[in-house]
Order: C-alpha cells, then sequence, then structure tokens
C-alpha cells in the first residue's frame, strides 16, 4: 500500500512550491497526527512506517527534510541517518527518540542528524525544530563558502577544511562553527547560539555552548575563536 501522501500549496509570498518532508515514524497515529499538524503548516507530507522504506524514499532526494524516528522496524534511525549521510544526502534530518541521555542524543548527532527530539515532545516545538532547520538550510545556500585565512568552511557540502586537511566535525559541531564563521569578527552571545543551533524550546544546561566550543577548539586553529567575556564568541578573521 502507498504511504499517504498530503500536499498543500504554498501560503503567500512563499517559494514556488512547499517544502517536501518526509516523516518516517511506526507509531502511526503519532505519524498522522503529526502529517495532518504540518500540512495544515503549507508543507506537503509523505508518511512511511518502516526503515528500509524510509531509507529507500529518503535516498530519492525528493524531501526538503526528513523527520525519523529511532526506534523502527526494517532499520533502525541511527542506521537509516548514517546511510543517507555516507551516500552524500544533506537533507536535514530532525530525529524523534523515546529514549532521553547524552549518550543517545551524541550518537544520533555523530550518525549525521541535525537534531532531536526526545519523545513526548509538544507539537509547537517541533515545529519550531523544523523551522529553524529549513531556516538554517535557506540561509546557508546564500553564501555557502567562507575563508579566513587557512580555514576554509563550506556550509552547502558542510566540509571544514585548514589549510589542505579537512577537519572532521560533529553535526553539533558544526552548526556551533556555522554560526560563528557567517558572522566572522563578530560577537556572537551564547544565547544566539543556543536559539539557532538547540533552537528556543531548548531547555537543558546552556554551557552546553561552551562544550562544543572547546571540543571546536581542539579540532581547529588555537586563538581562531575567542572569549568576548559576558558577551559571547567571535572568530576572529585577522589571521
Amino acid at each position: 500500500m502507498r504511504p499517504p501522501v498530503a500536499h498543500h500549496h504554498p501560503a503567500r509570498g512563499a517559494s514556488r512550491r512547499p517544502s517536501r518532508f518526509l516523516i518516517v515514524e511506526d507509531e502511526k497515529r503519532l505519524a498522522v497526527s503529526l502529517a495532518k499538524g504540518l500540512t495544515a503548516e503549507g508543507y506537503a507530507v509523505d508518511v512511511v512506517h518502516d526503515g528500509l522504506e524510509g531509507l529507500h524514499r529518503a535516498g530519492e532526494g525528493a524531501y526538503d527534510l526528513v523527520i525519523l524516528d529511532i526506534m523502527l522496524p526494517g532499520l533502525n534511525g541511527y542506521r537509516v541517518c548514517a546511510a543517507l549521510r555516507a551516500a552524500g544526502h544533506d537533507v536535514p534530518i530532525l530525529m524523534l527518540t523515546a529514549k532521553d541521555g547524552e549518550y543517545d542524543e551524541a550518537e544520533g548527532l555523530d550518525t549525521g542528524a541535525d537534531d532531536y527530539l526526545t519523545k513526548p515532545f509538544s507539537y509547537v516545538v517541533l515545529v519550531a525544530r523544523v523551522k529553524a532547520l529549513l531556516r538554517r538550510r535557506q540561509g546557508a545556500g546564500a553564501s555557502p563558502v567562507h575563508v579566513h585565512g587557512d580555514l576554509r568552511v563550506d556550509t552547502a557540502a558542510r566540509r571544514v577544511f585548514l589549510g589542505e586537511d579537512e577537519v572532521t566535525l560533529t553535526a553539533k559541531e558544526f552548526a556551533v562553527l556555522e554560526q560563528l564563521v557567517v558572522r566572522a569578527g563578530q560577537v556572537v552571545s551564547k544565547a544566539e547560539i543556543l536559539e539557532h543551533v538547540w533552537d528556543f524550546a531548548y531547555d537543558g544546561d546552556p554551557n552546553i555552548v561552551e562544550v562544543y566550543v572547546s571540543a571546536l577548539r581542539r579540532k581547529l586553529r588555537a586563538g581562531l575563536i575567542r572569549t568576548v567575556r559576558g558577551a559571547g564568541y567571535r572568530l576572529e578573521t585577522g589571521r
């Protein structure tokens, strides 16, 4: 049986076609509820309930965002996500998990997911995360390659180079660096990074930003990211 497909005309002022989402979720009531809500928001939504089918559909490359449950029959969400990234698909992926804890978040992000939500979550939070991921993707397309001395960041391909060497970053590390690099030379506050990378609905420890900045400092050149006491962080451009 073909999965349900919901199409909706874009709202006034929107692009010529609505953003198209794939929901891969085996809890059918939840999947249908999300699809109805997102369709009402003006998005086109496809739904599948199996990991293998989700991988096949997402691999066709027709989607602007994938909402992917971790616990799936056929193939779990981690493996679906990793397989899509290995095949070169850069579609934003929002993972849904019934588990809780940093280990699961890290595993999901390290397989290439862009964000995650722990069930139960509010629909308002889901929509906020979805819109943040779409904004980030659309904004990256304007000027995808940023060069500052020997640092080169390609926000479209999500690749980072120091000189001739490529630096491997997790999805969250890249997202934090992206916020600094698109405003290089300016101070970016911790609150701004939280809002854009974790979104305003994040209710964990705001010091998580410091953890990721420290990780970036270890992987990149010393002195590249400066702490401006009481204000935030600045990517240095003078070297």
